[in-house]
């Protein structure tokens, strides 16, 4: 039998949308995290960028379990001595309603330039409406 090698430029992308509201921020974060791989596919290799374009809506109405929406904390550091901030679920959802899901879906990639480049084949929006309607997007169902 011979490998298959599918060369990345042969690659036909397609563009999948996610609707986050009422979901669990978690669980869309893990089918978007899969489809930016490319781990649906049969042609999935690790070390490639094989995986599709993702747009995620309405992410600011993404449910959290227990109490979560209180509780959770976002921490950064300035580098500077007592420069360390935090802010809870609930607070970065009215500064930066897509931050949340931006990170969870970050943090389930790889660590460098491949990580990088996946994490830029997804678009996030706050609401239902979105800017690539003219790629036809397919509905994922979670």
């Amino acid at each position: 039998m011979k490998t298959i090698f599918v060369k990345p430029l042969t690659v036909q992308k397609k563009w999948y949308l996610i609707d986050a509201e009422g979901k669990e921020l978690g669980k869309v974060a893990v089918a978007a995290a899969r489809i930016l791989r490319g781990k649906n596919k049969p042609i999935y290799v690790p070390h490639q960028d094989m995986g599709d374009y993702v747009i995620i809506i309405n992410a600011e109405k993404a449910a959290l379990s227990g109490n979560k929406y209180q509780d959770k904390m976002y921490y950064r550091h300035s580098n500077y001595p007592g420069g360390l901030r935090s802010y809870s679920y609930a607070d970065m959802i009215k500064r930066n309603p897509v931050y949340p899901m931006e990170r969870a879906v970050k943090g389930m990639l790889p660590r460098g330039p491949l990580g990088r480049k996946l994490y830029t084949n997804m678009k996030v929006y706050a609401g239902a409406n979105h800017q690539q309607q003219a790629q036809q997007p397919i509905k994922v169902e979670i």
